[in-house]
């Protein structure tokens, strides 16, 4: 994939250019966004920028490209591309935008590490720069091509249920009285909402109802922050929207997706509000009827705290071979194990298959734990909430 020479090169800037990521990453979003403001107005998860935690992930992602294209240089990183392209897809995100996004990379690069980026370190950065782009355009083009609905679609909320203290499930039907097309269990929706200061901001959100319901479901936890912008939208959703409310959702993304699974033993671990692709899962899994042993496995605060626990409950019971593991840090007695999820003493069979969801140490004790029970890593698949730190800093 990387020409010869601009792979040489690469090899040879590779460590200047990772450790001045974070400074590059940093200016170039001040650059990108100083000349183009709607950006972060619109597009951009405003609290994500205000963590700092985006410019990690760019960086992260951007060094682990680079790198596998030195070690494997025929093979592209499909896992690594395909999960930016389905959050990319779910934002709406269109090819010229990545042509933005060069000039104010680039211009950064120049700025931190200058006379270092001669016409030959140039060349070969933009080379990289480009098979990333294009791929995530090529699959972005394709995800675009197969959604049934594409762009953003209204909805009005027709119901309105809160599960626990700082969870609302919302139930919406389109506007338009058209058809509910279906999705793969697993996948999320962006949610776009328009703030007092005028700002359109979008969050994604994982869809927790059956894959073929009439009606889309998702739940909303609050994140309770009062110090920055990060949770201004589910605060916004918590507090503003209500029964016929209208608010315009993308078609369903996501690559943490139920695949066919027929006759594979099954795995759902999830922590916190990470249960609500696992209801989904679960969901689908009892309609048709899953036949192979499923786990489930969820970790939460207290009982009080675990989101949707009667569905999770229900939907497992409904299987002919499954198992009910809960874990709380408080108030476990008659409800749960105490404390966080240990996969010690829980049986997991011959060549499961695992779909994890929740915070990222959660994620990496379990997925852990998995591999030294035997289960294959490419078994493992996994879904963050914000930017993919994990991914990024795995390759």
């Amino acid at each position: 994939m990387l020409s010869e020479q601009s792979a040489t090169t690469v090899r040879a800037t590779l460590p200047a250019v990772g450790a001045s990521l974070g400074e590059i990453t940093e200016r170039f979003y001040a650059g990108l966004f100083a000349a183009h403001p709607e950006l972060l107005r619109d597009l951009f998860n405003r609290g994500n920028q205000a963590a700092g935690t985006q410019r990690q992930a760019l960086a992260g992602s951007i060094a682990a490209f680079a790198t596998h294209l030195l070690a494997h240089p025929d093979r592209r990183p499909d896992a690594l591309l395909g999960r930016i392209a389905h959050k990319h897809a779910s934002l709406g995100v269109t090819p010229e935008q990545y042509a933005v996004v060069h000039e104010h990379l680039f211009a950064a690069i120049v700025d931190v590490l200058g006379e270092a980026v001669t016409p030959e370190v140039a060349a070969a950065w933009d080379e990289v720069y480009w098979l990333m782009a294009n791929a995530l355009i090529a699959i972005e083009k394709r995800l675009y091509e197969e959604a049934r609905e594409p762009g953003r679609r209204d909805w009005e909320v027709v119901e309105r249920v809160t599960e626990t203290a700082d969870v609302v499930t919302f139930r919406l039907r389109p506007v338009d009285g058209g058809p509910v097309p279906g999705f793969r269990a697993g996948q999320y929706v962006s949610v776009q909402v328009e703030l007092p200061d005028g700002a359109r901001q979008i969050r994604q959100y994982s869809l927790s109802g059956a894959p073929d319901a009439t009606l889309r479901q998702i739940s909303v936890k609050r994140v309770r922050d009062d110090a920055g912008p990060e949770g201004e939208v589910s605060n916004h959703l918590h507090a503003r929207v209500e029964v016929g409310s209208v608010l315009p959702l993308s078609a369903p993304y996501g690559d943490l997706a139920l695949d066919d699974a027929a006759g594979t033993p099954l795995l759902l671990a999830s922590a916190g509000i990470g249960v609500t692709p696992m209801i989904s899962m679960l969901a689908q899994l009892a309609e048709a009827g899953h036949p192979a042993p499923v786990t489930v496995v969820h970790g939460d605060r207290s009982p009080a705290d675990h989101a949707l626990r009667d569905d999770h409950e229900a939907y497992a019971a409904k299987l002919p071979d499954a198992s009910v593991h809960f874990w709380y840090e408080e108030n476990a007695t008659g409800a749960g194990r105490p404390g966080l999820v240990d996969l010690t003493g829980v049986a997991v069979a011959s060549g499961t298959r695992a779909y994890l969801c929740g915070p990222l140490p959660f994620m990496r004790a379990v997925r852990t734990q998995l591999i030294e029970k035997g289960v294959a890593p490419a078994d493992i698949h996994y879904e963050v909430f914000g930017p993919d730190l994990w991914q990024a800093q795995e390759g």
